[in-house]
Parts: structure tokens; C-alpha cells; sequence
């Protein structure tokens, strides 16, 4: 197994990059965003790397952390999920946002993803719902709540109630957004919605 891949960056096309490690070119499948965030040809690069063996072939795949690298091995335990649909799906949307459409139980979003159906992405929410702490998500900034002045009163005293019960205004934020649209709703209506959210 190879842990990691440290080397110059010689090679860079849609979904792999070579890197180059002692007169060695190292093929490493990558997603598209792990891709866009490389540094330029000749450039230094540290992927860390998992290895897919099969009886005809073995390939590497790369990220740019550890935790992203666990997330993917983690995505490719469920079944139906292959190495090159995990890393599409991780090419769609950072592991951080992946983690929260999961957490969240969004399986149309997830299933806007290359290669993932509907019941694919229901069976990822399935399998790995449990695995996710909700701390996974609480950094997460492209699907970040409404700032608590864009919502509405009732929405506004939810998210306060949610804090007296210990979770943090970010963590409330998000939750009684994901339980609008607030048309009708009282606060205790919101606040019950907002709570399926944070379990």
C-alpha cells in the first residue's frame, strides 16, 4: 500500500495527474477539484494516496488531506459505489458539503452527481449517515445557513432556542434554514423541524 505520493508535478490531465518521484512518473487518478487546486507543472505536490487493486489492474487515487482520503474509503464501502464514482462525486462537491447533503438525507442534490442515481444516493445516506458527526459540518461555508437577520421572526426565536439548548448559533443557523419555507410556521413547528436536522 502507498500511503502518500510526494513528488514534482509533471503531468496534469482530466482526471489523473503524474507525479514524478525519483525518475518515476506515478499515474494518480484525482477529482476535478483536488485537479484545480495542484500547483503548477514542476511544481511540488503531496497526494495522499489510496490503492485499487483488481486482478487486471491497480491504480492510486489522490487527495489533498487525510480526512479526505478516509471520506472517500469510506464512500466506497457502500455498495454500488466504485472508486471512480466516489471520486465524481467528490469532483461535484467538496467531501465537507458531501458529508452534510448525507447528514441532511438530501439525496436529490447527492444524486445530481456523475454516476450517482437515486438509489445510490439513497443507499450512501443509508450506510453512512451514522458514521458522520455533525461536527463534520459545522466549518462548511458553501451551504452555510441564512445569516439570522435574513430569516423570519419565528425562524429568528428557533434559532435562539436551539442555542439555550447548547448548540452553537452556526449549528442553529443551519438547521432552522434546511426547515423552511417558514410560511404559517410558529416557532415550535420551526423548532421541530430544525431538530430532525441536528439528529
Amino acid at each position: 500500500m502507498i500511503g502518500y505520493v510526494k513528488g514534482e508535478l509533471a503531468e496534469s490531465r482530466i482526471g489523473r495527474v503524474v507525479v514524478e518521484v525519483n525518475g518515476f512518473g506515478i499515474i494518480v487518478g484525482v477529482s476535478e477539484s483536488v485537479r484545480d487546486s495542484l500547483p503548477s507543472i514542476g511544481e511540488e505536490v503531496k497526494l495522499y494516496t489510496h490503492t485499487a487493486v483488481r486482478e487486471d489492474d491497480i491504480s492510486l487515487y489522490g487527495f489533498l488531506s487525510r480526512d479526505d482520503l478516509d471520506f472517500f474509503e469510506s464512500l466506497i464501502t457502500v455498495s454500488g459505489v466504485g472508486p471512480k464514482v466516489a471520486l465524481g462525486l467528490l469532483g461535484a462537491y467538496p467531501a465537507s458539503e458531501v458529508k452534510y447533503l448525507i447528514l441532511t438525507g438530501d439525496s436529490g442534490k447527492l444524486s445530481k452527481a456523475p454516476g450517482i442515481g437515486r438509489k445510490t444516493a439513497e443507499r450512501i445516506i443509508l450506510e453512512l449517515k451514522d458514521k458522520i458527526s455533525k461536527d463534520d459540518i459545522l466549518t462548511l461555508d458553501s451551504v452555510s445557513a441564512p445569516a439570522g437577520n435574513d430569516l423570519p421572526e419565528s425562524a429568528r426565536d428557533a434559532v435562539m432556542a436551539l442555542v439555550t439548548l447548547g448548540y452553537s448559533k452556526a449549528e442553529a443557523e443551519r438547521a432552522v434554514s434546511q426547515s423552511g419555507p417558514f410560511d404559517g410556521k410558529d416557532v415550535n413547528a420551526i423548532l421541530k423541524t430544525a431538530l430532525q436536522h441536528l439528529f
